[in-house]
């Protein structure tokens, strides 16, 4: 089971860590040309900023904390952080009607939810 949920720590963190790291440093004018990006227009650059970053902290703590042993339970936290994240970004794309978005916002859901439970309990 420990290595599933390194599998799926390691996933996760490498998809937040380029959807971050895109939020952050992408102007947000340059993410609304972006066709799979038309949430942006219902935030500030800001706001857009700040989900970045805690995007990218969030996938820092899926693995660092677990993997230097100091302080595990940031691991979980983490997960839990993120699955929150996504029952965020499925508010707003269900509000937006942007069903195609939907199913990954589910999935990201779902491991992060599974990372969360299995450290809770390791």
């Amino acid at each position: 089971m420990n290595v599933v949920l390194w599998i799926v720590a390691g996933v996760l963190a490498a998809l937040y860590l380029g959807a971050g790291g895109m939020k952050l440093v992408t102007p947000r004018e340059k993410l609304l040309e972006n066709p799979n990006m038309g949430w942006t227009a219902d935030f500030s650059a800001t706001a857009i900023k700040a989900i970045g970053a805690i995007e990218i902290v969030g996938a820092i703590g899926l693995i660092l904390p677990w993997a230097l042993d100091i302080a595990r339970v940031l691991t979980p936290l983490a997960a839990t952080g993120l699955a929150i994240v996504q029952i965020g970004a499925i508010i707003v794309h269900a509000r937006r009607k942007e069903t195609k978005a939907l199913p990954m916002n589910v999935v990201l859901l779902v491991l992060a939810a599974f990372v969360a439970v299995g450290r809770f309990a390791g």
